[in-house]
């Protein structure tokens, strides 16, 4: 092909799938991934692609951590509100100022045992929408600070209920003092506020020993990527296509010229599209080209492209 007309190499853009290590944070994992990323780069003569995660998992939590590569970060509010799956594991009679083992565990004095048909009959009140109170070591902010700078400085940080949804709560395995439960839930939701509120039902306590993020959406642990086996050269091919981030969305398939017009920012006469939800468009060969939401009038209005 003449120089001329040769296509100029891109920035990766896609999804990458990293089965988070217990002992970093999700920050700590995106750091690497943009390291290697700007590695690439240099090679590639490409300018480095940003990356974000979509989803912080606690560092003593392993499992999926979806990132989002160049494009792709503009899609990271779509991966955090798909559903969820864990596994997580709870030491009953103990309690801790951040519901987990990260800090310092009290054991309590002649606590309750809870049957296993007790615990499963307590768990009914946790299934559907319901008021979570998010733990005090949270990143939750308030008044413009992080609720956990609050709580290590001592303060005691007003955690105000949220509205989450918990889909299904199951008992895994029960050897008192550990509880391992599977845990489907929504996004915003805090595992380690179920263990602790399940526990307080039972007149006791817990705390969260382990996580796994099993699943978000059509991304599972199983096919998860190894931080360690991710290196500069290979990355780009291992990305997973922006079309997974969206898959719960309506789909359209636009035509070459629809895609420039969009590309462009310009509005497409569809008059076929009901107004409201957004809805992602596709070109032929089913590359995600824009997510575009229907306005009066019959015009689709783009509001990211990905061209």
């Amino acid at each position: 092909m003449p120089e001329a007309h040769r296509r100029p190499p891109t920035a990766p853009l896609g999804l990458l799938n990293v089965d988070k290590p217990a002992g970093v944070t999700s920050r700590d994992v995106v750091n690497r991934v943009q390291w290697l990323l700007k590695q690439h780069a240099k090679a590639a003569g490409v300018k480095a692609a940003k990356v974000g995660h979509a989803g912080t998992l606690d560092p003593i939590a392993t499992g999926v951590l979806v990132l989002c590569v160049g494009q792709a970060t503009r899609l990271i509010e779509h991966v955090q509100r798909q559903p969820k799956r864990y596994r997580g594991t709870f030491l009953l009679g103990r309690r801790s100022p951040s519901d987990d083992i990260e800090l310092p565990v009290e054991e309590l004095s002649d606590p309750p045992i809870p049957t296993r048909d007790e615990i499963e009959s307590a768990l009914s009140a946790f299934t559907g929408p319901i008021d979570q109170i998010p733990p005090a070591y949270s990143a939750i902010k308030i008044d413009g600070q992080k609720a956990y700078d609050l709580a290590r400085r001592g303060e005691a940080p007003e955690m105000k209920p949220r509205r989450v949804t918990i889909y299904e709560l199951a008992i895994v395995s029960y050897v008192y003092p550990e509880l391992v439960l599977d845990i489907r839930c929504g996004s915003g939701t805090y595992v380690r506020a179920i263990g602790r509120d399940v526990a307080h039902s039972l007149g006791t306590a817990a705390v969260m020993s382990a996580l796994v993020r099993t699943r978000i959406g059509p991304f599972c642990v199983d096919e998860a990527l190894r931080l360690d086996d991710l290196d500069a050269v290979t990355l780009p091919n291992r990305l997973l296509p922006a079309r997974l981030a969206v898959a719960d969305l309506p789909r359209i398939e636009v035509t070459v010229r629809e895609a420039e017009e969009l590309g462009c920012g310009r509005f497409l006469a569809r008059p076929d599209l009901p107004t409201g939800r957004e809805i992602a468009a596709f070109d032929s060969a089913g590359e995600l080209v824009a997510l575009v939401k229907p306005r009066s009038g019959g015009q689709v209005q783009p509001v990211r492209v990905f061209r």
